[in-house]
């Protein structure tokens, strides 16, 4: 079927060239950091972890979202989703391919990743990390493309396939979750020792990742004659008003819970983050945009009028996903080094050869989606003539 990706419109290809170029240009840069090190970004030694690791936590979120199609296709044998499953699942292993990337730019040295192979530490929990992530991308290649090579041939699913898909839909919170205990198991870190991180994670994953899926389904009907359907796009849509309702209660919970109870050291990082520290808050502006934004397109998605036309719905999933990335991708990260456990305020704020790196990572995600999707839709165009 990898056929079905070599040919294609001219606009196809010219997608195609400008994300190579991206990547191309990412890994120019990413050269760079290897010759140099990681002085080029904006990490410090109070803020051990930056823009990468940030991507990466909301990418983890991005690829468990998954579990929202498969789910109820698989367990609740709701049939409308078996149209757009395939979409999810590969949405889902691009997100963990992106991950990984991230996760090799952040290191020093790349090399150093064998090292949890060569000397696993189980009671470490970015070993178990690394296990999760790399068998949910198996999990997702396997089942997708088999499902999808069935689906052409016209044929069910072969029996064998059946644990694989029951594996994942467990398999797909779990990875979000061990992300969470990353940050919640390190008892220096005010901002990230809290027994809802990993509900917050989730929330947000099940909010940003179906958001993410509805626009890419409108994508999908604009461009090609393959229609996701009205029904699936209507049933995501409400997956992402409830996730998003959850999260941003998730968020206010944590306020109340801090400042009402006087938390001396999670306070300064809630101050830091919409507030201000020192006269330093390049975050500031930023965390506010997030919060707001999150908060009022989480009700408005409450009204069945604005889920329901297709333009709006479009506008708040988009403001979905940037709300979310805003929150996860910079506060989060960011949040937890700034104060250090000293109370001194280092900022961070990702550097030009940092954010040209990350935006080639984002590039070779969206380059194996867009071969992924071409594949898949060229399949379900070529089954309904």
């Amino acid at each position: 079927m990898f056929e079905k990706a070599l040919v294609g419109t001219k606009r196809y290809f010219g997608v195609l060239g400008f994300l190579l170029l991206l990547s191309g240009i990412g890994f120019f840069i990413y050269l760079r950091q290897l010759d140099f090190g990681l002085g080029i970004t904006g990490m410090s030694r109070d803020v051990s972890w930056g823009f990468y690791i940030a991507q990466f936590t909301y990418l983890v979120g991005v690829a468990a979202s998954a579990v929202m199609v498969v789910l109820p296709l698989y367990l609740h044998n709701y049939k409308a989703f078996g149209r757009i499953a395939i979409l999810g699942e590969f949405l889902a292993v691009s997100a963990v391919s992106m991950c990984l990337l991230f996760i090799i730019v952040d290191l020093g040295k790349p090399s150093r990743l064998f090292n949890v192979l060569l000397h696993p530490t189980p009671n470490s929990v970015l070993f178990w990390d690394m296990i999760v992530l790399n068998g949910y991308l198996f999990l997702n290649i396997v089942c997708g493309w088999t499902v999808l090579q069935a689906e052409r041939n016209e044929v069910p699913p072969p029996n064998w396939l059946k644990p694989f898909i029951y594996i994942a839909i467990p398999w797909a919170p779990s990875i979000h979750t061990v992300t969470a205990f990353l940050y919640a198991g390190l008892p220096g870190r005010g901002y990230w020792l809290t027994a809802i991180m990993a509900p917050r994670f989730l929330s947000s994953a099940f909010a940003a990742g179906p958001a993410l899926l509805v626009l890419l389904c409108l994508l999908v009907r604009k461009y090609t004659k393959f229609d996701p359907g009205r029904e699936q796009i209507q049933t995501l849509a409400k997956i992402v008003t409830y996730a998003i309702l959850i999260n941003v209660f998730f968020f206010f919970c944590e306020v109340f819970t801090v400042f009402y109870s006087q938390i001396p050291d999670h306070m300064l990082h809630f101050q830091y983050l919409f507030a201000g520290l020192e006269g330093k808050g390049k975050l500031v502006p930023l965390m506010w945009v997030s919060i707001v934004g999150m908060t009022i397109t989480a009700i408005l998605l409450i009204i069945p009028s604005v889920r329901k036309n297709e333009t709006t719905l479009a506008v708040a999933c988009a403001a979905v996903v940037v709300t979310t990335w805003i929150d996860k991708g910079m506060g989060l990260i960011t949040g937890g080094f700034v104060p250090n456990p000293f109370e001194g305020v280092t900022e961070y704020f990702p550097t030009m050869p940092e954010a040209l790196i990350t935006l080639g990572v984002w590039a070779i995600g969206f380059l194996i989606l867009t071969m992924l999707y071409k594949i898949a839709v060229s399949i379900k165009e070529e089954i309904r003539a």
